[in-house]
């Protein structure tokens, strides 16, 4: 198995190293595996769950709690379903209080997904109104190409010193 390093990890994920190890230290991933000199060495695993935070943060707008909460959720669900492969249903009862928490909190965070995607909508509906607004002013004005933009030239920088 391919091991990266830390800054391999931030390269890939576009996220700092001070980010990355910040997120070890509120665990939200696990801190990896280490070298013999003590250098971070990171698995593929590591950058998707990267990836995934990233997405639940920028797509969701999820908040560190949030994250958090997410991530234990998902660990969860995953372990459940492995771990009750081939149990008796007796013995999977003394979970099913755990389970409708979480299935319950699962809905909650769709319920929350499905009024973002709806607020979502809205905004696109009037950015587009907006924009085929500007559109039709632009062709009563006769506007039908973007003027070229002439940048004004800029010093060029000495690379020697006077002496």
């Amino acid at each position: 198995m391919a091991r990266l390093k830390i800054e391999e990890v931030a390269k890939r994920t576009g996220l700092t190293k001070r980010t990355i190890r910040f997120y070890e230290e509120i665990n939200l991933i696990q801190p990896p595996q280490r070298s013999e000199g003590g250098i971070r060495l990171y698995t593929e695993e590591d950058v998707e769950k990267l990836q995934r935070i990233l997405d639940a943060r920028n797509v969701l707008g999820y908040s560190l709690q949030e994250l958090q909460q997410y991530l234990a959720t998902r660990e969860s669900v995953l372990r459940f379903e492995n771990e009750t492969a081939g149990e008796a249903s007796s013995e999977r009862e003394a979970e099913a209080q755990e389970w409708f928490a979480m299935k319950h909190e699962l809905e909650e965070q769709l319920a929350l997904i499905g009024t973002k995607l709806e607020k979502m909508e809205r905004f696109k509906q009037e950015m587009t109104a907006l924009l085929r607004r500007l559109e039709a002013a632009m062709e009563a004005s006769g506007v039908k190409e973007e003027p070229t933009r002439n940048q004004p030239e800029r010093p060029q920088e000495q690379t020697e010193s006077a002496e």
